[in-house]
């Protein structure tokens, strides 16, 4: 440490040059200025005889300075440096973009002593010398020094030594501020990427999901089990059901929730390939293997590789790819059309038919040795007309599917609609029923789905207002005014002069038709 005894020192060119080179050799093997600018202050400290050096950093939008590292302070001492903007001779330093010199700081009012030191000085006269730390205009913080004072020390000349050392610092910090940026941008764009692809996840989770299957009947809560039971092993999965069943979203839920989530999933429709390109088509093929082959392709299985090979309609294969079949079940390989070459793949495969496989072995249409091993384990999806509770719940969610895609208003289906949908036997099944719910929804001019907008399949021989032989006409006509004045009720939220208004009868008349057919309209209030 330096003492009252000490006196100036002519300052040495060639040690000034070495102590830069010095300081700008530190700056420049460091990216976080904090942590390794103490060897810089020390030097500095060194070189002019100072008591303490310190360096400040300016808050932009407060302007507030803080000393962020020190020579010759406490940490005490260190964390009470702090200056507002014009506050003591660093923050008029900070302020300006001036530097500053002060001959003795104890004729100085300017010089507020916010750190405590001038208790180290004792007697003595002290110096203060303090810069700014400028980068394009902008002043970063200030760099600061004091020492003993001595009339033959040229402060100038401690100014244009700090000055040097200051620019040095403000390449540092510029540096810096571009580095930690740019971190922050990669670490943006890193975190945009992460939430994305959770958002994804999630996305294709919940579409594949068994529990948000649209249908909450006991038969589809068997098949809840039964995938979330498969999907995490890695065994055949044979799917049976009509057609129109759902068969498709099952294997896909079998994929996403299983192990190989992951990997590539990959749909083959066997019904929809003829024969001479179904083998081509999952296997693969060279050039040259057939006529119109100019080059090589890859077939299914191999794209399913470390994934998921969805087989629709597999009792339509041939019986030479019946043979093929088998064989990658079994040992995992297979030649592509043309090729002498075995190739090994890791597929899982999810086969599904709406064919009596049973009857087809019988007939000799399909090997027994395959069935056997596709049928390790087996869903069959039970068809609509066996899940009546399901088909409202159903309906809704194609009614508002359907209505958003058109973009129209359909809020409900009319109760004469819903009692011809659950009297319908839906050979069709699910697709069947989202087909004519498309339709009803285009149709629909009231926000509403009647009986009159279903397919005529749908329409029964006998509505429900039709005449009974008992009844008579009398009690068939009094039947379809409750039907009328009900739904118009409801669509209108019990509001009697609208329902009115709607069936194109006076307010009077509405009431007196509700009086005699004993409609309570405050029920269908929302």
């Amino acid at each position: 440490m330096n003492t009252d005894e000490q006196t100036y020192q002519p300052r040495d060119e060639v040690a000034e040059l070495a102590m830069l080179y010095e300081i700008s050799q530190t700056l420049n093997r460091t990216v976080d200025l904090r942590q390794h600018i103490d060897p810089v202050l020390e030097a500095i400290a060194n070189y002019i005889n100072a008591t303490h050096c310190v360096l400040t950093l300016r808050e932009v939008d407060s302007g507030e300075s803080e000393i962020v590292a020190s020579f010759g302070l406490s940490s005490t001492q260190q964390r009470k440096g702090k200056y507002t903007a014009g506050e003591g001779i660093t923050g008029r330093v900070a302020e300006s973009g001036r530097p500053i010199a002060v001959p003795k700081v104890h004729e100085d009012r300017g010089f507020i002593d916010r750190t405590g030191i001038s208790r180290t000085f004792g007697r003595r006269d002290t110096s203060f010398i303090c810069v700014p730390v400028i980068d394009n205009d902008e002043t970063l913080g200030t760099l600061s020094a004091d020492h003993p004072f001595d009339p033959k020390c040229d402060l100038q000349e401690d100014i244009r030594l700090l000055s040097i050392v200051a620019s040095l610092v403000s390449q540092s910090l510029r540096v810096r501020q571009m580095l930690v940026a740019e971190r922050k941008q990669l670490e943006a764009e890193r975190q945009r990427l992460e939430d994305e692809n959770k958002r994804l996840q999630s996305k294709l989770r919940d579409r594949f999901n068994p529990t948000n299957f649209i249908g909450t009947s006991q038969a589809m809560a068997a098949i809840y089990d039964d995938i979330m039971q498969v999907a995490p092993a890695t065994s055949t999965v044979l799917i049976r059901g009509e057609s129109g069943t759902g068969k498709e979203l099952a294997a896909n839920a079998i994929h996403h929730n299983s192990k190989r989530a992951d990997g590539p999933y990959v749909r083959v429709n066997c019904a929809a390939l003829p024969e001479s390109v179904l083998e081509a088509e999952l296997f693969g093929y060279v050039a040259g293997a057939f006529t119109g082959a100019v080059g090589t392709r890859e077939g299914r299985f191999a794209t399913a590789d470390g994934g998921t090979l969805f087989l629709d309609e597999i009792g339509d294969f041939s019986p030479v790819a019946q043979v093929k079949l088998l064989r990658v079940l079994q040992e995992k390989e297979f030649e592509p059309v043309g090729s002498s070459e075995t190739r090994k793949v890791d597929v899982r495969v999810v086969a599904a038919t709406n064919r009596n496989l049973e009857e087809m072995v019988e007939r000799g249409e399909f090997r027994q040795d395959l069935y056997y091993r596709l049928n390790v384990f087996f869903l069959t999806m039970p068809p609509l007309r066996n899940r009546k509770s399901d088909i409202l719940l159903l309906a809704d969610h194609f009614v508002e599917k359907y209505a958003a895609e058109n973009e129209k208003e359909v809020r409900r289906i009319s109760s004469n609609a819903i009692n011809m949908l659950t009297a319908y036997h839906w050979p069709g099944n699910v697709r069947e029923l989202e087909n004519c719910i498309e339709r009803a929804t285009l149709l629909s001019t009231d926000g509403v789905i009647h009986g009159r907008h279903l397919p005529p399949t749908l329409q029964m021989p006998r509505d429900a207002h039709a005449i009974n032989d008992e009844d008579g006409l009398p009690a068939a006509v009094e039947s379809l005014e409750r039907k009328l004045i009900v739904e118009s009720l409801k669509m209108h939220n019990g509001n009697c002069a609208k329902a009115a208004e709607d069936l194109k009868i006076t307010p009077r008349i509405m009431s007196l038709r509700l009086n005699k057919l004993g409609i309570d309209w405050r029920i269908y209030r929302s």
